[in-house]
């Protein structure tokens, strides 16, 4: 059984053409997976990552929203072209901010160690 470092969800959740929030598959979620996968492949990483269909991540507003997992790192509005930068910054522990949902954003409050310096 293979053992995963990382689990990388994207979104692909289809809502009907006029819903007020859109959807990530109408937005290219179905093409971002697909290249995720490829370039996983391509970098001799799909056996260490692995790129998984989600459902709705209820961040319609970010989407394509992508989350990788078991850092929790939130990317919205996620491109195609966007991919090498991730798997860049995956590979060297570092996250992409200009990508990155705030917590804030995705629980409609601050995280609890928001605003603490150490």
């Amino acid at each position: 059984m293979p053992s995963f470092q990382r689990h990388v969800f994207v979104c692909i959740n289809e809502r009907a053409p006029d819903h007020p929030k859109g959807c990530c598959k109408q937005r290219g979620g179905g093409d971002v997976r697909d290249r995720l996968k490829a370039e996983l492949t391509a970098r001799g990483l799909s056996k260490v990552i692995r790129a998984n269909n989600a459902g709705c991540l209820d961040q319609c507003e970010y989407g394509v929203t992508v989350v990788v997992y078991p850092e929790q790192v939130w990317y919205g509005h996620v491109t195609v072209a966007d991919l090498p930068e991730i798997l860049d910054a995956l590979a060297a522990g570092r996250v992409v901010e200009r990508l990155r949902i705030p917590d804030e954003k995705l629980t409609g409050r601050a995280h609890p160690a928001a605003g603490k310096s150490s």
